[in-house]
């Protein structure tokens, strides 16, 4: 109560170091799981469809997609962003798909909110004994009232909230990576330090989102995504050049990937010194 009143903003970190003392960690450290792990619950069950419950910040489309390359299903998705005059779309893609073993991805329903009893009549519909057996469904959502009801409790739901704190967020970008991709570079002592710099990077900047207008100006949504094509320009200047281009590296990473959502001139100045700085090599 006396830390109630005279310090409010340290009260959340006080309940959570003492739930750490007393009970352990992992009461407030969320689990960090591979979506290959919770796709085993569906695998045998192509009539449950899965659930992305969308937070800002989180994109679970990449995982998706690397998933379906692993069990060799990347030709076969059938990706949809709901809006209007979408309906009838999605409604035939599902038709197909069900009898074809596609994967259907119906991203944003919460765009498509007058079609949604719809998609819930087409779901109590789907008899396993009548699909093909690789036939998956997919949908993606904000948090919504309109959401049928029945639909998240026939399904599996997975909330992907970006993680907090660097350790978690570290966890995160590793978890998200294939073991292979470490060996593949030609030159793996220097990817794999520098890759550690650009993870670190990524949950340096998603974390000054917590500070307010202490860490940004203006609150930006850095994604994953920003983070892959980080990494997929990382090894191709290691790999092409015979010393690493620091100059181009740090402009790619910080001017053009995560630095062109970013308006405010003093917020660049901070991610441009934030970033690995360019020096001879």
């Amino acid at each position: 109560i006396i830390h109630r009143i005279l310090r409010p903003e340290k009260v959340v970190p006080l309940i959570q170091q003492l739930i750490s003392q007393e009970m352990g960690k992992q009461f407030i450290e969320p689990p960090t799981t591979k979506l290959t792990e919770i796709y085993e619950e569906i695998e045998n069950k192509p009539s449950i469809p899965f659930i992305f419950v969308l937070s800002p910040g989180a994109d679970p489309i990449a995982e998706l997609m690397k998933l379906a390359e692993v069990k060799g299903f990347k030709a076969n998705v059938m990706p949809l962003s709901l809006g209007q005059g979408q309906e009838k779309v999605a409604e035939d893609a599902i038709s197909y798909a069900k009898k074809e073993g596609k994967w259907v991805v119906l991203q944003n329903c919460h765009l498509a909110l007058s079609w949604l009893p719809a998609l819930e009549r087409i779901i109590e519909n789907l008899q396993e004994e009548e699909l093909n057996y690789d036939f998956r469904l997919w949908l993606t959502s904000m948090p919504s009232e309109n959401f049928p009801v029945s639909v998240l409790q026939r399904g599996i739901k997975q909330t992907n909230e970006p993680p907090k704190g660097l350790r978690q967020n570290l966890l995160r970008s590793y978890l998200g990576m294939e073991a292979k991709k470490f060996e593949d570079c030609t030159k793996p002592h220097e990817y794999k330090n520098l890759l550690f710099g650009l993870c670190f990077f990524h949950a340096l900047v998603q974390e000054r989102k917590k500070y307010g207008p202490l860490g940004w100006n203006i609150p930006y949504e850095f994604t994953q995504a920003d983070l892959a094509i980080s990494t997929s320009q990382l090894k191709l200047f290691i790999e092409g050049y015979e010393h690493i281009p620091w100059k181009a590296l740090n402009y790619m990473v910080a001017e053009a990937n995560y630095g062109g959502r970013v308006t405010d001139p003093m917020d660049r100045s901070c991610l441009l010194y934030t970033s690995p700085s360019p020096r001879d090599s």
